[in-house]
């Protein structure tokens, strides 16, 4: 019964590698044997050679050799360059769009920032505008106010004017009065006066001599006057006198050829106010002066 040897199968190409094995070491061996004898005698010798039966061993599977590394490509110099230009324009692109962007960005803030100045101008000049619409309508109101108060200070005046005029009047009137009642008993002490009365009571009631010259004394340096140094008019003026010597009325009994003449003698006796007491300490209710600008 055969035995069946295990062994690897033969590789192809495995005879030319033996094959080439035993010539290598073939050539060693004359290599090494020239080297030992190649000064040695040159007397003939018997080579002989051995062989032996033994077993072959198989070689072992001879690998293929590592493929090499590809080599780097060189650079090329123009690739570089576009590579470098085109790196430059992406870059200038990049920073224009960076410039865009920041003046985008510019000009936004300036237009928010222009919205809220017009805003804020807007707020002001509503502002002012109400503020002045308010003045007005303040100064307006104090107007009014200031009007009508000017109107009720003025009614009042008119209603104390009034009322001055009309106690006045009742004053006049009470003094007109009692000048007439004085009149009246001056009048019957110069004709007898009541029973019992004489008439030398009634001469002792007539002013003075120069009672009235007293009086004339005291009004002319009050007339204010232009004498233009023509005519000479003549006034004859009746004065109403209290029992104190007050002033109570005037009256032109014979007015001159000179308006003014006569009423800048009345405005003289009204300055006056009062006149002085004749003599005896009494005061004629009744005078009738005459005056002239030259006398």
């Amino acid at each position: 019964m055969a035995v069946a040897t295990l062994r690897p199968p033969e590789a192809a190409g495995m005879g030319r590698g033996i094959a080439l094995a035993l010539l290598a070491h073939g050539l060693l061996v004359l290599a090494l044997t020239y080297g030992l004898h190649w000064r040695s005698d040159n007397s003939a010798a018997f080579e002989a050679e051995l062989w032996s039966a033994v077993p072959q061993v198989a070689a072992p599977r001879e690998e293929a050799p590592p493929e090499p590394e590809p080599e780097p490509p060189r650079p090329d110099p123009r690739a570089a360059q576009q590579r470098a230009e085109q790196e430059a324009a992406e870059q200038q692109q990049r920073d224009a769009e960076i410039a865009l962007a920041k003046e985008k960005k510019r000009k936004e803030e300036k237009a928010r920032e222009e919205a809220a100045r017009l805003e804020r101008e807007k707020a002001a000049k509503e502002k002012e505008a109400k503020d002045k619409a308010l003045k007005e309508k303040a100064e307006k109101e104090k107007a009014e106010k200031d009007k009508a108060k000017e109107e009720q200070e003025r009614k009042k005046a008119l209603d104390a004017k009034a009322a001055k005029e009309a106690k006045e009047a009742k004053d006049a009137e009470a003094r007109r009065e009692a000048l007439r009642q004085e009149n009246l008993r001056r009048i019957q002490g110069m004709a007898g006066g009541t029973p019992g009365s004489t008439g030398t009571a009634a001469q002792n009631s007539a002013p003075s001599a120069g009672y009235a010259g007293r009086i004339k004394g005291k009004i002319r340096p009050l007339i204010i006057y232009a004498d233009d140094g023509g005519a000479n008019p003549t006034a004859e003026v009746q004065v109403t006198l209290g029992p104190d010597g007050r002033i109570l009325g005037t009256k032109v009994l014979k007015a001159s050829a000179d308006a003014d003449w006569d009423r800048a003698v009345l405005r003289a006796i009204e300055k006056a106010e009062t006149l002085p007491r004749d003599v005896d300490g009494r005061v004629p209710p009744v005078l009738i002066l005459t005056f002239r600008p030259r006398e």
